[in-house]
């Protein structure tokens, strides 16, 4: 209908439609497509195209609990070095919660030209079992499944340890995350052995996990200070920087002193914890270059390249600030 509406052949149609017009489609043949299809609501048919092709120009990011800001960055660090070539569809899931393989594999249906998994577990990339490109984002101790861009979460954690040992703290308690997956586990066991080495007592009773969201640390914080305070306990560390901004807001709500009484440490450095009152001791960790990385090693792929380095570790670093200080 566009051809016929526009004169053209339906070739000439494809290629004004795709962008692969340049020496091959004459100006005046270009604008008579254009105007056709904006008269007839044309849109290319991507499934069908896929189909004819065996590949789409999707990429699917698997993601879990979106509701994190870390994420953020990360996507627009992908979508940075994905370009225009691709299409980015995001995979996520409730808070908490890790998207199942079985959703991951009917979405597999739009034949993506790749996948991206960030903090995945082992027993999720097992039941996936993926055969196209797939690139894992900060999936510490899982380099054997796929090619990997890992955050060294570990050393930000023991730097974090040794900065509370220096300030002469002794009992210490921990938040975790309840998603699970292995990078909150790494730097959760680094910190912990960390402490240990270095005289800092953390009683499992004094471990607790909620989801990535600011009013559930608030109210886990609530909850646990009472005992917390009667331990001994000087200081607390968070999986995330979302987490400790609930425990400086409840803080505030019971007259807790931060760093005097308390002194509260995070993991991500997101924007918010140089502003924060009092800005938030964190471990930095680069979530833009994260995802421009994954996004480049996953193009490679893609575009049929052997990667020089199949296996990339960003560093991580301790800023202290006013939370700790």
């Amino acid at each position: 209908m566009v051809a016929s509406l526009a004169g053209v052949s339906t070739a000439t149609v494809s290629l004004v439609a795709n962008g692969k017009t340049q020496g091959r489609v004459s100006e005046d043949n270009i604008s008579r497509v254009r105007e056709a299809i904006a008269e007839l609501g044309y849109v290319v048919d991507g499934i069908g195209s896929s189909l004819a092709k065996g590949v789409s120009s999707i990429v699917i990011l698997v993601a879990p609990d979106i509701s994190n800001p870390f994420f953020a960055k990360v996507i627009a660090g992908v979508r940075e070095s994905l370009g225009s070539d691709y299409q980015l569809l995001l995979s996520v899931t409730d808070a908490g919660e890790f998207p199942r393989a079985d959703d991951v594999r009917r979405l597999l249906a739009l034949r993506p030209a790749g996948l991206l998994v960030d903090a995945p577990s082992a027993a999720f990339l097992e039941e996936l079992s993926v055969a196209g490109p797939l690139v894992l984002l900060d999936a510490p101790g899982l380099e054997s499944y796929a090619p990997s861009v890992n955050l060294d979460v570990a050393h930000g954690a023991r730097e974090l340890a040794a900065h509370l040992a220096d300030s002469g703290h002794k009992r210490a308690a921990y938040m975790d995350s309840v998603t699970g997956t292995a990078t909150f586990e790494v730097r959760r066991a680094a910190f912990l052995d960390e402490a240990h080495a270095r005289g800092i007592s953390v009683a499992d009773a004094h471990i607790i996990s909620t989801t990535i969201d600011v009013g559930a640390a608030a109210a886990a914080f609530a909850a646990a200070w009472p005992d917390w305070q009667r331990a001994g306990v000087t200081a607390v560390v968070c999986g995330t920087d979302t987490h400790a901004y609930g425990v400086l807001q409840e803080a505030r709500v019971a007259g807790v002193r931060i760093p005097e009484e308390l002194a509260v440490a995070g993991f991500d450095d997101l924007p918010y914890s140089a502003t924060s009152n009092p800005s938030l001791t964190s471990v930095h960790l680069p979530a833009t270059p994260l995802g421009l990385k994954a996004g480049k090693q996953l193009r490679g792929l893609m575009e049929g390249r052997e990667l020089e380095q199949p296996q990339l570790t960003l560093e991580s670093s301790l800023v202290v600030r006013g939370s700790t200080a």
